[in-house]
């Protein structure tokens, strides 16, 4: 790998995945490296009223084109909500999920593209096109793929209700993605994996924004096959969930909120996993020999994404990484 130019693919969902890829993105136009390949989770996709919400997709593209609703952490700043407020009087959609008027006519222009014939993947080549992103953006897969939660009272429900509407309070006994075993990863993907110098894990939620992405039937087999190093970014800090309830959905597949077993659920890639190294925050120094016995490199470093320039400088420790 040549230091100063390195071909970079990352995998990412939700804020903490939007906030790295901004860092990214800075940190590669600092060493003149070409733009990064972001590999983005559509398992949080939904139908509502009619038309096709990729949150993830939408939280990434609204960063990295300076548009986001940085305070609430999703959806457009400056939004405004009077179509959602004509819905709700309709008794449509759900009155617990806010459907900005910026944020719609994003979607009405990509269930119109759906419609028409295009892949998710041709939609998202479209939507780049508005704004100089400096990153390319691909999802997972072109298959439906949506998240659903299975309670512990036997019922399912949809990720986002749960998420959402529940807040993460009723507790989850597992998650699925039905239709998964037969989606392929979306085009491009494999091939970047391939061609990559480094692919990184950013610190979004193990289990429904990075689970989903390796659960595409081919995307751990690219991940175990190429030469790049891969390295993940721990979205734990001092044994605790930076943001969101992650925890929740830790716990819920038998994993402890710690660096080192988000690590090891992980795995190294010497064992089958998809690993090579992993960067822990400061909080989490004693937990480096417990990686390193899991087969995984443990680096440490500041890992609080306050602002673009933090966020830069930890993408630059997991290259270096």
């Amino acid at each position: 790998m040549e230091s100063s130019v390195p071909r970079v693919v990352v995998l990412a969902g939700g804020v903490g995945g939007s906030k790295f890829t901004l860092g990214v993105r800075a940190a590669l136009r600092r060493l003149g490296a070409p733009e990064a390949t972001v590999v983005v989770n559509t398992g949080d996709d939904l139908w509502l009223s009619g038309v096709r919400l990729q949150p993830d997709v939408d939280s990434i593209t609204y960063a990295l084109a300076g548009v986001n609703d940085t305070e609430r952490g999703w959806g457009r700043a400056g939004d405004t909500e009077r179509v959602n407020e004509e819905l709700q009087a309709w008794g449509a959609g759900w009155p617990w999920f806010t459907l900005g008027d910026l944020d719609l006519g994003t979607h009405l222009a990509r269930t119109g593209w759906l419609r028409e014939g295009l892949t998710p993947t041709q939609v998202l080549a479209r939507m780049a096109e508005r704004w100089p992103l400096g990153i390319r953006l691909l999802p997972m897969t072109d298959s439906e793929v949506d998240t659903h939660v299975l309670l512990e009272d036997g019922r399912r429900l949809h990720f986002q209700e749960w998420w959402t509407r529940h807040r993460a309070q009723l507790p989850p006994r597992a998650f699925e993605n039905p239709g998964i075993r037969d989606a392929t990863p979306a085009p491009g993907v494999a091939e970047a994996i391939a061609q990559a110098d480094a692919v990184l894990l950013a610190p979004s939620n193990p289990v429904v924004s990075i689970g989903p992405i390796l659960a595409v039937p081919g995307i751990r087999d690219a991940l175990r096959a190429t030469s790049a190093r891969v390295v993940g970014v721990s979205p734990i800090i001092g044994g605790r969930v930076v943001r969101g309830m992650a925890d929740v959905c830790l716990a819920a597949i038998g994993i402890e909120t710690s660096a080192a077993a988000v690590a090891r659920h992980y795995g190294a890639r010497s064992e089958d996993g998809v690993l090579d190294a992993w960067l822990l925050a400061e909080e989490d120094t004693a937990a480096a020999p417990d990686v390193e016995a899991a087969g995984i490199r443990a680096v440490v470093a500041p890992l609080w994404m306050r602002d673009e320039e933090t966020s830069a400088a930890i993408a630059e420790a997991a290259l270096r990484a």
